[in-house]
C-alpha cells in the first residue's frame, strides 16, 4: 500500500503543470524525491528558479492537488531552489562569479525598456536571488535616478576594479555614476563598446545568480557588438503592443537569434492605461500585439504590464515599483514576468525536448 502511495503521488506530482515554467515538473526535472516517511508521503521538489516567495504558494499547490487523489493519503511537500548556470553563445567565456546574464532589449526607445529592467532585478532579489543590474545605454544611463543613486560614486579597494552602488538589495553599475547626469557622452561606437565592457569586466560584482543587463535601445553596431561580445544567457525583448514598435522590437529578437542568444519571451509594456481618478483601462497603443509577436517567433510572452502613473512617479523618485508595493497590481505583474523571465532561462536546455507524462504502470 505504501508503494502504491508513493507512486501515485510521483504521477500527481511529476504532471503538475508549474505555471511559471509552462510545462510539467517531470518535464523540467524537478521533483527531486517522493517517499514515505512516518505514514506520510513527502515530496521534494527543486526549482530551478528563484522562490523565495514562491516556493510556499507552489507547495500549497502540490498539497491541494495530491489532497484530491484518494490514492495518494497524506502528504508533504518541500519547495527548494537552486539557480544553475546556463550556456552561452558558442566562443564565450562565462563571466567569473555570475551565473547567468540576462539582457533586456529593445529595438528603439520609449517603450519603457529601462523600467522594465530595473523591476525585473528587483523582483529576482525580493524572490532571494544575488542580483547585479548594468546599465549599458552609455549614451542616455538612466539607472542612478532609477534606482534612487543619482549623485553617487563608486569607489575602488585595490586600484583595479570598482565596487558597484547597491540599492533595494541589488548591485547596480553604470557610465552615470562616473559622470555628471545632464554631460552628454559625445563618443563614436567603439568607445561605447569598450567602456561596456570595462564596466562589465573591471567591476566587482561578488557571486551573482543574475546579471541584469539593460541594453541600449536599438540593433545597430553597438548592439550587435556588445551582444556578440557579452557572454549572455538569455534576452528579453520589451515592446509595446504599438505597430511600430513590434516592427523594431523583431528586429531586436532576430539580432539574438543571429548570435545565438536564446530569447527568453517578450514582455508587452503599456498593454493598457490605467486612469489614476476611476481606474478604467484602455489599450491606448491597441491590443494583443506582444501575443502576436511571441507565437510568431515561437517564445514565451512573460509579462503585460500597463502604463500606469505610478510606475513613473515611484521610478522617478528612485524607488522602482517592485521595491514600494511587490504585491499590488503593478508590482505582482513584475514579479510574475520576473518569475517566466527565471523559470524560463532555467529550462532552456530541455525546453524542446518532448514531453513526458508520468503513468502508473
Amino acid at each position: 500500500m505504501t508503494d502504491d502511495r508513493v507512486r501515485e503521488a510521483r504521477r500527481v506530482v511529476g504532471n503538475y503543470v508549474e505555471p511559471y515554467l509552462g510545462m510539467p515538473l517531470s518535464e523540467a526535472k524537478a521533483v527531486t524525491s517522493v517517499r514515505s516517511e512516518g505514514g506520510s508521503t513527502v515530496v521534494a521538489v527543486d526549482l530551478g528558479f528563484p522562490a523565495g516567495r514562491y516556493g510556499p504558494e507552489l507547495a500549497a499547490g502540490l498539497e491541494a492537488a495530491l489532497a484530491a487523489d484518494p490514492g495518494v493519503g497524506p502528504v508533504r511537500v518541500n519547495v527548494g531552489w537552486r539557480v544553475a548556470a546556463q550556456a552561452v553563445q558558442g566562443g564565450l567565456k562565462p563571466l567569473p562569479g555570475i551565473s547567468n546574464v540576462i539582457a533586456v532589449a529593445s529595438g528603439k526607445g520609449g517603450v519603457g525598456k529601462s523600467t522594465t529592467a530595473a523591476n525585473l532585478a528587483l523582483a529576482l532579489a525580493l524572490e532571494g536571488a544575488r542580483v547585479g543590474l548594468l546599465d549599458a545605454d552609455i549614451y542616455g544611463p538612466s539607472q542612478p535616478r532609477m534606482m534612487g543613486l543619482q549623485g553617487e560614486r563608486p569607489v575602488t579597494r585595490d586600484g583595479r576594479r570598482l565596487e558597484p552602488l547597491e540599492a533595494h538589495g541589488v548591485k547596480v553599475m553604470s557610465i552615470g555614476f562616473l559622470i555628471e547626469e545632464e554631460q552628454p557622452m559625445v563618443w563614436r561606437g567603439p568607445m561605447v563598446t569598450q567602456a561596456l565592457t570595462q564596466l562589465l569586466g573591471d567591476t566587482n560584482w561578488g557571486e551573482l545568480d543574475y546579471l541584469i543587463v539593460d541594453m541600449p535601445p536599438g540593433t545597430g553596431d553597438i548592439q550587435l557588438t556588445l551582444s556578440q561580445r557579452v557572454p549572455v544567457s538569455g534576452a528579453v525583448i520589451v515592446t509595446t503592443p504599438q505597430d511600430i514598435a513590434l516592427l523594431d522590437a523583431r528586429k531586436g529578437l532576430r539580432m539574438f537569434q543571429k548570435v545565438a542568444v536564446p530569447v527568453l519571451g517578450v514582455i508587452e509594456n503599456m498593454s493598457t492605461h490605467v486612469c489614476s481618478r476611476c481606474g478604467h483601462e484602455e489599450p491606448v497603443f491597441g491590443t494583443g500585439g506582444g501575443a502576436r509577436m511571441a507565437a510568431q517567433y515561437g517564445v514565451a510572452l512573460l509579462g503585460q504590464l500597463p502604463l500606469d502613473i505610478r510606475i513613473r512617479e515611484e521610478t522617478d523618485a528612485g524607488h522602482p515599483t517592485v521595491a514600494v508595493d511587490p504585491d499590488g497590481p503593478v508590482g505582482r505583474a513584475y514579479v510574475e514576468a520576473a518569475r517566466r523571465t527565471a523559470a524560463r532561462l532555467s529550462v532552456t536546455g530541455v525546453a524542446a525536448a518532448p514531453r513526458i507524462t508520468v503513468e502508473d504502470t
